[in-house]
């Protein structure tokens, strides 16, 4: 059930900046204490600009957030470079893009397509294990309208069990219209019983933007909120305005919801993976709240939704 604030410990909610590095506006991996199973970097480019990665013994999926990119790359055991164009979008508020899943031991650059700026995110997963490269066509994404009424959101499903043969990663992202609700129930995934739930941990990368038709004056400052509590796993206290850029982890606990203000929507970009032994993503709903997914049964969804180009 929802918990008042207590000491975690270890603060796993980061502002834009504060993950600053090697040239990514944010970079989680590894090196952050207690964090082993998912990574994500973010970079903004400028026209002509690109950003690279090396070969390692990572799986990833480049997500273009706004604007278009070339992602030349180079498999492992391989000397010839490949290309692949990914159609983006202008906003992570206007539809699906294109993606890009690439296997373990993969050296790549991203780079900005024409003469354009974007913003880019490489979600990762540690493996050995190889599969075929997958490009994803915008056309080809999956759009789950989930929820309904208030807690109505669109969710693109490029990288999940269904959409992706990969090793670890499931990765999707969430739009959420001004006032509505997501994450929600509040859930977990962070103990192995084989068919009801997985050991998975996630991220959780923010935008956030004046809501579609309003017009807002300068001064205004888009966000949403995010909630995390602890769970039999281990204490966690997560109670934080998002704004475009942030970073929430969530090794374990209990998790939502994820909350758009009025007069601004809110997008998320989740990575997830662990060490069960299958890929997938099964959650147990917070006893006090999963109730409500019921009252969902005969309520229309969000006639906003869905957000496409």
């Amino acid at each position: 059930m929802l918990s008042s604030a207590e000491p975690t410990g270890q603060d796993w909610f980061y502002a834009r900046g504060t993950l600053e590095r090697d040239g990514w506006e944010s970079v989680v991996d590894q090196s952050i204490s207690g964090w082993r199973y998912t990574g994500i970097r973010v970079a903004s480019l400028e026209a002509g600009g690109s950003v690279r990665l090396a070969a390692e013994a990572v799986e990833r999926i480049v997500v273009p957030l706004a604007g278009s990119f070339t992602v030349r790359y180079t498999l492992a055991g391989e000397s010839e470079q490949r290309s692949q164009l990914l159609v983006g979008r202008a906003s992570v508020f206007h539809g699906p893009t294109d993606t890009l899943y690439l296997p373990t031991g993969t050296a790549l650059s991203v780079e900005v397509d024409g003469a354009g700026t974007g913003r880019v995110a490489v979600a990762e997963a540690p493996t050995d294990a190889s599969l075929p490269v997958a490009y994803i066509a915008q056309a080809d994404v999956p759009i789950e309208l989930r929820g309904a009424g208030r807690s109505s959101r669109q969710v693109h499903n490029f990288g999940t069990p269904a959409s992706l043969a990969a090793d670890r990663l499931i990765v999707c992202e969430v739009i959420t219209p001004a006032e509505n609700w997501s994450s929600y129930p509040p859930h977990k995934h962070d103990e192995y019983r084989p068919g009801e739930e997985s050991t998975l941990e996630e991220i959780y990368y923010f935008e956030t933007a004046v809501t579609r038709g309003q017009t807002a004056p300068a001064s205004a400052s888009p966000f949403g909120l995010m909630r995390t509590y602890s769970s039999e796993a281990g204490k966690i206290e997560i109670m934080a305005e998002v704004h475009t850029g942030d970073v929430a982890l969530v090794p374990f606990g209990w998790h939502g919801p994820c909350v758009a203000a009025p007069g601004y929507d809110l997008y998320y970009l989740n990575v997830m993976a662990g060490p069960d032994p299958d890929r997938s993503w099964r959650i147990s709903d917070d006893p006090a709240h999963g109730w409500i997914r019921d009252t969902w049964t005969g309520q229309e969804f969000d006639s906003r939704l869905p957000y496409t180009p």
